[in-house]
């Protein structure tokens, strides 16, 4: 029996109230019911009948329920607004702002500087605002052409007072002194904006290439060769294997775990724990960690650094230094969070077989976090693409790219050549890379050889992690553009390194996202004579947002909030390029990434089956145990964690909000929209209201 309900109508004009019962609202079978059914006989008999009625009553009750239903989808979307605004407030009232941060990544400075620039575009809106608010209702016409604005300028009849008379003379000084500068900058950024976008199309024609005709890098040497051969040694080289790691007791067990279970002869591998932790209760923990493993078989050795200088690289270079190093021919490299499978070495080293160009073998990531919030599935359309299409087009056409500074395994005569690790920048990975290939070195990249790690759940270490990642490039550039000019590469190699690898990827990008989209575009709304085409701010951004987002296909229903955060973190980048670029003070901090230890269980019970021959008793701490001090943290340390408030992202966001409403005063449809809902993610972002909070 289909549901029936009763609608009360209004009442007719002889004052009856009228009822109307519907056995389905999906139906047309009406039957109405009043003291005068004389009045609605037409209507009723028309229903019983059958056929969809066309009276103009009937056709209003049926606008009446769907304006129920409407107004109860408004009162949830009030009811929604009203408890953003209680969270926002909350978020106001215990949150701390960047600046009262001690561990700020940023130069203060700098920073102070780049938020007064911020502040004053901010200011300077809100004024204009008020002023074209208040000439709008003055009749002046705000979406008017350039021609009509100086029509309406050069007429006498045009000024009727005070008001009228300055505000023709802003428009005069628009018209004359400030579009003109303004449109050239745009039509700047919108060609290198063109550019960038034209090296992303041509990125995805290779990747569709590669997957179309099945391309992939193939080692001379067969995994079935190296465990099916006769049982002689040689077959497998000597291997060294390190782990940089730094206070991150979160992550150090499922980590020192995964490299003891690599398939690997063990007379051919050794591990290095180079531990660079300040903190004495970590270096016990992972000390203690090591020993367990020892005691299992495991060639594995600790190292900790008395003097802790050159953060990452320092600390590789200091393990390079070891006189037994001379001893192995490839060293693999792996973050503390990284855990490798068991057969990681057996699927890369193998390249290197009767292949001596070959200098560097990377594996992919995946990320064992990608689905834990909205900041994590964002970063995974990012880095999905960054592998899939760049790395992937970048190591079979140029057999170049960069390293990733894990997941990779060397050959030490590589390093050696290139002048070993450097701790000249932040992206030590980046600038060993740049130095192999000047010397002829090729890489070879693995797509479909992944290698399980944790992406950032807070905004504030992905923050970190973005500017360490943006400014060691342009410090790089500097150091390294010499010695590229002077290289015997190719001339194609040269222009590559200079232009796509570095200007392009590096510099144009941020410059443009940040220039274009937080800057130019609100100037536009107030000084509408310089014109961003409507296809500028949508239909390209969108098209390489689907572009990205193609590795990934599950994220489809992501592609807005992720073109909405690509131009949020353009903030960041900018920032750190500018930082990078200039050698100013930020550049040369290191953060280490806060990671979060989510997956160490998941990631130690699959150990514990799959691998049980090499875990022995007392080899794997207790998982119980794990568990319960895990809880235990994670309760000792929700009560400190917090929110911050981003002041740089929150004034750019009433920016935003600012020229949205200047937009839809001269009727700009589409850049009002963009305005909007850029402006609504800024103010997320700037309130902290993406991913988990930090302590």
């Amino acid at each position: 029996m289909a549901p029936s309900f009763d609608w009360w109508g209004k009442e007719n004009h002889r004052g009856t109230p009228v009822v109307i019962k519907m056995e389905n609202p999906n139906y047309s079978l009406v039957e109405l019911e009043s003291p005068d059914e004389d009045e609605f006989h037409g209507i009723a008999s028309s229903a019983k009948s059958g056929r969809r009625g066309k009276n103009a009553k009937q056709l209003t009750w049926v606008l009446l329920l769907k304006a129920h239903k409407a107004a109860g989808c408004l009162s949830s979307i009030a009811s929604a607004a009203f408890g953003l605004a209680a969270v926002v407030r909350r978020r106001l009232a215990s949150g701390r702002t960047d600046s009262e941060m001690a561990a700020e990544s940023e130069n203060p400075t700098v920073r102070r500087r780049f938020y007064s620039f911020i502040k004053a575009f901010l200011l300077l809106s809100v004024v204009l605002l008020g002023f074209e608010i208040f000439a709008y209702f003055q009749g002046w016409h705000l979406g008017a052409p350039r021609l009509q604005l100086q029509q309406l300028i050069s007429s006498p009849l045009g000024v009727w007072g005070l008001f009228d008379s300055l505000y023709s003379r802003w428009v005069s000084v628009r018209v004359e002194y400030l579009a003109p500068p303004l449109q050239f900058l745009t039509n700047a950024c919108v060609v290198l904006f063109l550019i960038q976008s034209a090296d992303r199309l041509v990125l995805c024609l290779g990747c569709f290439w590669i997957k179309f005709k099945k391309i992939r890098p193939v080692p001379k040497q067969p995994v079935e060769d190296l465990e099916g051969g006769d049982g002689n040694a040689s077959f497998f080289p000597m291997v060294l294997v390190q782990i940089p790691m730094c206070n991150e007791k979160e992550v150090y067990q499922q980590s020192i775990a995964a490299v003891c279970n690599l398939d690997w002869p063990r007379s051919n591998l050794l591990i290095q724990v180079l531990d660079d932790s300040d903190d004495l209760t970590t270096q016990m923990l992972i000390k203690e960690e090591v020993q367990k493993w020892q005691q299992e078989g495991a060639h594995i050795i600790y190292r900790h650094r008395v003097i802790r200088d050159g953060y990452k690289a320092g600390n590789l270079k200091s393990a390079m230094g070891c006189s037994y190093v001379k001893d192995y021919e490839f060293v693999a490299i792996f973050d503390a969070d990284f855990q490798p499978s068991s057969d990681f070495l057996k699927k890369t080293v193998p390249h290197f077989k009767d292949n001596e160009e070959v200098g560097l073998v990377q594996a992919r990531w995946s990320f064992v976090n990608k689905d834990e919030n909205l900041l994590t599935r964002l970063q995974n359309v990012n880095l999905s693409f960054h592998f899939e299409v760049e790395q992937q087009v970048n190591g079979i056409f140029i057999n170049f790219f960069g390293f990733n500074g894990t997941a990779g395994v060397w050959r030490i005569k590589t390093l050696e050549e290139s002048g070993g690790w450097m701790e000249r920048t932040t992206v030590e990975d980046m600038d060993i890379a740049v130095r192999a290939h000047l010397h002829g070195w090729k890489f070879i990249f693995l797509n479909d050889v992944e290698c399980q790690c944790e992406l950032p759940e807070s905004y504030e270490a992905y923050r970190k992690q973005q500017h360490r990642w943006h400014s060691g490039p342009m410090q790089l550039f500097r150091l390294c553009l010499p010695d590229i000019i002077r290289s015997k590469i190719s001339f194609w190699k040269k222009t590559n390194l200079i232009f796509l690898f570095f200007l392009l990827r590096k510099l144009i990008l941020p410059f443009y996202s940040f220039t274009l989209f937080c800057i130019i575009l609100p100037m536009t709304m107030f000084v509408p004579e310089a014109e961003l085409p409507a296809w500028v701010v949508c239909y390209i951004p969108a098209t390489m947002s689907f572009l990205n987002i193609l590795p990934t296909p599950k994220s489809f229903p992501f592609i807005v909030p992720y073109l909405l955060f690509e131009n949020t973190m353009s903030v960041t980048k900018f920032n750190a390029m500018i930082s990078g670029l200039f050698q100013l003070g930020s550049a040369y901090e290191w953060v280490v990434t806060k990671k979060s230890g989510r997956s160490s269980e998941g990631d130690l019970l699959s150990l514990v089956e799959k691998e049980p021959k090499h875990q022995r008793s007392g080899s794997v701490p207790n998982l119980n145990t794990i568990e319960r001090e895990e809880t235990q943290q994670q309760q000792r340390e929700s009560k400190k964690k917090h929110n911050r408030i981003y002041r740089k992202e929150l004034a750019l966001a009433f920016l935003l909000l600012t020229a949205s409403a200047r937009s839809l005063l001269s009727a700009q449809g589409i850049h009002f929209y963009f305005l909007l809902f850029q402006g609504i993610s800024f103010l997320l972002v700037g309130l902290d209201l993406i991913g988990e909070q930090v302590e």
